[in-house]
């Protein structure tokens, strides 16, 4: 394809960055160079923000009714580019183009979430507090909103907050990862389509400088990020010490506890597409598998062979299961954890460091690789690899799973395999995260269900998806009124 610079999208226009800085946007499998995107500078986030608070007014008062028909179009414009927007994803992202549909899918399912908000939306009321009195509630817009978005799930998660921020009336602007920015400026060009008013929905390219801008403007009320604990930590600090309500999620360390009566073999598929799906570039994969009793064995055994057989390559080949990592930092990073665990008494089952995919020796390809005897407490046990590296952990009982769970300063998901409800009734009573599984190996809501997330795993009060953004995304507004006419009291 045509190397192209990224624009801005700004009071429904597209724009040149101010900023001459750029950075190549780079294929993960192929190291094409697919274009550029601008370092935008602190004058292209003012206008961008200027032109979301200018059109805030008029957008308002757009009943809900009339505001979720564009909501409507878009929905059909994703559904009926999908192909294009998967193949998209897969290029810049480096995930299959199955990973990639089925991410838009999500997407997809949160628009459809958000067509609700006439009825989302709705107050309540008390008649007669007093005499003559009544009380309710209404929810109003809170004003321009910001979505700060990683590169994993270029397709999905701006759809996470999006279109809930503007079907209750507020304007956005959104700041896609300085990776992966194709994807989005794409379905910007589809919203175009549907004609929102100008302003409404505004895009900003850019790294840190363009973060920090939205932070710091005082016309920005609300932000959505996802990203690493770090970043999330910053964020969230930054945007609510301007005072401005903000919702972070953060990293994950996700274990998945095998029982010893659990189905092996669709636990090892499942587990398997968990940790190596996405090429485990995911908030949810699993990243250790803590065996109870004496599955361990038969178990490392089984998700070995899986490791070894699953299909690496370029997504947008037939029959590949899983592409590269981002970029050659991430490969370096991850395989000096590996080293790391494995210098550290960690025996490597399958060791998939030495990655070569013929045709594409210079993408950024790992295999998967299974690392038996990973201390909890270790580099590997408690960093989150964001990798295709599962460690495995051998524990006597599910009371010392669970206490290792509940040790890690990560919140973000935890599953159980087991055909024993009484385990599996304990092990979501009394784990310490946001997202269980039972027999399930990537817990990830529906729209309808926030996206949750405890402790490190997330900054903030209300999550992403369903009615969370709804309240995310409003304020509430309490009105008791008397109308003296219409009081007639007995005597």
């Amino acid at each position: 394809m045509n190397s192209q610079t990224m624009l801005n999208y700004i009071n429904g226009e597209w724009r040149q960055a101010s900023s001459s800085d750029c950075q190549d946007i780079v294929n993960p499998a192929t190291q094409e160079v697919l274009g550029y995107v601008p370092f935008s500078s602190a004058q292209d986030v003012n206008a961008a923000v200027e032109s979301a608070s200018q059109a805030l007014p008029d957008w308002r008062r757009v009943p809900p009714i009339e505001r979720v028909q564009y909501l409507f179009a878009l929905k059909a414009l994703l559904e009926k580019h999908r192909q294009e927007l998967a193949r998209l994803i897969t290029m810049e992202c480096g995930k299959t183009l199955d990973e990639s549909q089925g991410e838009l899918q999500r997407a997809i399912e949160n628009v459809e979430m958000a067509c609700g908000i006439p009825a989302l939306l709705q107050g309540r009321i008390s008649e007669d507090i007093a005499p003559g009195i009544d009380e309710f509630v209404l929810q109003q817009p809170v004003g321009v909103c910001a979505g700060i978005t990683p590169f994993n799930f270029p397709g999905m998660i701006p759809f996470w907050f999006m279109p809930y921020a503007l079907a209750c009336g507020n304007t956005y602007v959104l700041k896609p990862s300085e990776r992966v920015p194709m994807t989005m400026q794409r379905i910007l060009q589809l919203i175009e389509e549907i004609h929102l008013p100008k302003g409404v929905l505004n895009l900003v390219n850019g790294g840190k400088g363009a973060v920090d801008g939205l932070l710091d403007h005082p016309a920005v009320r609300a932000v959505s990020f996802v990203g690493s604990t770090a970043v999330a930590r910053y964020i969230y600090s930054r945007a609510s010490a301007n005072g401005k309500r903000a919702q972070c999620q953060g990293g994950a360390k996700n274990p998945i506890v095998i029982m010893p009566d659990a189905d092996l073999e669709m636990t090892t598929r499942i587990v398997a597409d968990s940790a190596f799906g996405c090429a485990g570039q995911r908030c949810l994969a699993a990243s250790l598998a803590i065996t109870v009793g004496d599955v361990g064995s038969a178990f490392n055994e089984a998700i070995s062979t899986a490791a070894r057989e699953r299909v690496v390559g370029y997504g947008l080949e037939p029959g590949i299961q899983m592409g590269p990592v981002i970029t050659p930092e991430s490969k370096a990073r991850i395989t000096k954890l590996i080293a790391q665990a494995e210098n550290g008494n960690g025996r490597i089952l399958v060791d998939g460091r030495e990655a070569e995919i013929p045709g594409y020796e210079q993408g950024n390809f790992l295999r998967p690789t299974i690392i038996a005897d990973v201390p909890f407490d270790s580099e590997l046990g408690r960093t989150e690899i964001f990798g295709p590296v599962l460690g495995l952990i051998q524990v006597d009982s599910l009371e010392q799973a669970i206490a290792l769970i509940n040790s890690s300063v990560y919140g973000n998901m935890a599953c159980i395999f087991t055909t024993s409800g009484a385990a599996a009734r304990k092990f979501r009573y009394e784990v310490q995260a946001g997202n269980i599984g039972v027999n399930i190996g990537v817990a990830a809501p529906m729209a309808f269900f926030p996206f949750s997330g405890w402790k490190d795993s997330f900054f903030g009060d209300l999550h992403g998806q369903s009615q969370d953004a709804v309240e995310f995304f409003t304020q509430k507004k309490v009105v008791i009124e008397r109308w003296p006419k219409a009081w007639t009291r007995k005597f």
